[in-house]
């Protein structure tokens, strides 16, 4: 399998989200009872991929360090690296080129929240070549990126909220690219709004067509946490799962462990290491402890 590395871009301003993102970004704050990005970070684990760049503005690094450390617990080796302010989601591989290197990239939004089955994510990475992204089918499109097909199935646009979608199909904040993204986002031209548009690397893919879209069927759910609503709603349906099933969403511990990315032992030293609370006593039941 080839090596792929992951991205987490959580940084921007979160206006939406004020006034709770006025002290750090929204990615801190708890959905249900986890730190969003908790979510992502067990989607790149379960996804296989063990080296991660967290990419933040100055003020929140500190906080995410204290929460990964450098990932060696995990089984992991996770960096960090600052964007100065948000100049749009194509800039995170600017950012990370050294990071990716010759390597392919996931990358996910640090507010995307998906819950099922991740055998897609698995199947576009393991056969990308150039840009694989997903559509998933949505009531409302105009809010979104949004992707068209041609009667074959086959990708042939790609718009960003439009006022009148040629689909209901919208391109979630995942996306797996090769390692020349770094280099097709530099010489992408900022938007009106100033920002190294996703929409226009994705673009440059589809030109040349080495882009796949890969429809998320409805087994999926994908969750999108940036608004005050949105995380209400996200919340209250991780809430409903945990405590009717009694397994975690987003447990990157638990993540960890059931790709063998830590052994018994490794888990073990992290449940001691924890204080006394309801997720120890979680992961202590995993064990059997």
């Amino acid at each position: 399998m080839r090596k792929t590395k992951g991205i987490i871009l959580a940084g921007g301003a979160g206006t939406r989200m004020y006034p709770m993102t006025q002290l750090y970004s929204k990615q801190l704050i708890s959905v249900y009872d986890k730190p969003m990005i908790y979510y992502p970070m067990s989607t790149l684990i379960l996804s296989g991929i063990k080296e991660v760049l967290i990419i933040s503005n100055k003020e929140t690094i500190p906080y995410y360090e204290k929460l990964f450390k450098d990932g060696s617990h995990l089984g992991m080796k996770i960096e960090y690296a600052v964007q100065d302010a948000p100049k749009g989601i194509a800039e995170a591989f600017i950012i990370g080129e050294e990071f990716i290197g010759d390597d392919q990239v996931c990358l996910i939004l640090g507010d995307n929240i998906f819950y099922g089955y991740l055998n897609f994510v698995r199947d576009a990475i393991n056969n990308n070549n150039g840009a694989t992204v997903f559509g998933y089918y949505v009531k409302d499109p105009k809010r979104y990126g949004v992707v068209e097909f041609d009667d074959n199935g086959k990708a042939i646009s790609i718009e960003e909220k439009p006022e009148k979608p040629r689909s209901k199909y919208a391109v979630p904040g995942l996306y797996v690219f090769d390692s020349t993204s770094p280099e097709r986002s530099r010489n992408i031209t900022p938007s009106a709004r100033g920002e190294v548009e996703i929409t226009d690397l994705i673009r440059s893919y589809l030109i040349e067509d080495d882009l796949k879209v890969a429809r998320i069927g409805r087994g999926i759910a994908w969750l999108d946490s940036g608004t005050p609503e949105s995380l209400l709603d996200a919340s209250t349906f991780i809430a409903s799962i945990e405590q009717r099933q009694g397994l975690k969403i987003g447990c990157i511990e638990e993540a960890a462990y059931q790709m063998r990315f830590i052994d018994e032992e490794g888990m073990k030293k992290i449940i001691y290491d924890l204080p006394e609370s309801y997720y120890r006593d979680y992961l202590k039941g995993l064990l059997k402890i």
